[in-house]
């Protein structure tokens, strides 16, 4: 019997949208982010799983995949993610009543 080779498309790719715009694994919460940035820290596909126990490994090992063929576009989304994160926390911070409530309060715990 021979093997056919079939090409997969990018939709059988185990990735969906969020309703917040945040990329997820499966049918999981866990982020590409997450999975992408323990990859490229040198983790296994193995070990990504181990440490996320509700990824499977075969959508894992998709998602690595379509990663290395897709990377300048994935390195990119994941950096407008952050741009946009630090973006939120900048404006949360600036309009928080607690900023800098830890260095009043030892201030006020020293009198």
């Amino acid at each position: 019997m021979a093997l056919s080779l079939v090409k997969e498309p990018v939709e059988s790719i185990p990735i969906k949208m969020s309703s917040d715009n945040v990329i997820l694994i499966g049918n999981t919460r866990v982020p590409l982010d997450t999975v992408v940035d323990a990859f490229v820290s040198g983790a296994t596909p193995e070990e990504i799983v181990y440490q996320c126990s509700s990824l499977d490994l075969a959508d894992v090992y998709a998602v690595v995949g379509y990663y290395l063929h897709h990377q300048v576009e994935v390195d990119q989304h994941l950096r407008q993610r952050q741009d946009h994160t630090a973006l939120v926390k900048s404006e949360i911070e600036k309009s928080s009543p607690l900023l800098g409530i830890r260095e009043r309060l030892l201030a006020r715990q020293q009198n």
